[in-house]
């Protein structure tokens, strides 16, 4: 009788145990799996922290950052472009906005050559000039040596290229005006074209916006001066000063160097 009873027990033990089993085994997977998921989860933390998983910025240098997105340098190109070749736009440049314009533009340069930036006598370039309003304010003020450069162009006063890869001689200019830094997609680039056009002792005059807010087709964000400056490798900087220019509110002056 109590070998019989004992062995009733080990066969109920044995039973217990298989039923328990039944309902643990199928929880350990995904105990395993949120362990594991946890594990990865403060693996990526550590490896990759949230400031890795903001918008990138430019490798050019700190405080400008690139507003990456094109497919392509052609579709870059081509984005330019809508703006460029907008008839309505066109009309307005041509039109209501052009005496302001070249009236702003003009006391622009001519605080230039009342302080010896500029004068008469130099060979001026304006770059991402559009339908020409800054070459006709610098031939406004006695600078009849000016020309634009666009991607679309408007003789007798824009040519066509493009600011990435002037289509000009090394030194070929005494002055350089642009307020379209922000539309470059090469910062780098569009900074190194200018020194190599640029004469020694050259002056070049950026406008930039460093507080405002600029258009959906401009393809950098300034948030200083100094990655600016930091890519001007064969000039130094004159001046910067504020000012209100159509949306940009500084100016900096640089004087490519001599030697």
């Amino acid at each position: 009788m109590l070998t019989t009873t004992t062995s009733q027990r080990r066969k109920e033990v044995s039973r217990l145990i298989n039923l328990k089993m039944k309902f643990v085994i199928p929880k350990l997977p995904f105990a395993l799996s949120l362990f594991f998921s946890l594990s990865l989860l403060l693996v990526f933390f550590f490896a990759f922290p949230l400031t890795s998983l903001r918008r990138p910025v430019s490798s050019v240098a700190e405080g400008i950052r690139i507003r990456h997105g094109y497919k392509s340098y052609e579709a870059y190109i081509q984005h330019q472009l809508n703006k460029t070749q907008n008839p309505k736009l066109r009309k307005v440049w041509t039109t209501r906005d052009w005496d302001r314009k070249v009236r702003v533009f003009s006391t622009f340069f001519q605080r230039l050559s009342d302080v010896g930036l500029l004068s008469n006598g130099s060979k001026a370039l304006s770059i991402g000039a559009r339908v020409g309003q800054e070459v006709a304010a610098l031939r406004l003020i006695g600078v009849e040596d000016s020309i634009g450069l666009d991607l679309v162009p408007r003789p007798p006063l824009v040519v066509k290229g493009d600011f990435h890869a002037q289509p000009f001689d090394a030194e070929t200019f005494d002055f350089e005006f642009s307020n379209v830094f922000d539309h470059a997609l090469y910062p780098e680039k569009f900074v190194g074209e200018i020194e190599r056009t640029l004469k020694p002792g050259g002056v070049c005059v950026i406008h930039v916006s460093l507080h405002g807010k600029t258009d959906k087709y401009s393809a950098n964000d300034l948030y200083s001066v100094k990655p600016l400056v930091k890519l001007f490798k064969r000039s130094k900087v004159v001046e910067v000063r504020k000012i209100d220019g159509f949306g940009l509110d500084t100016e900096v002056v640089f004087r490519k160097n001599k030697d």
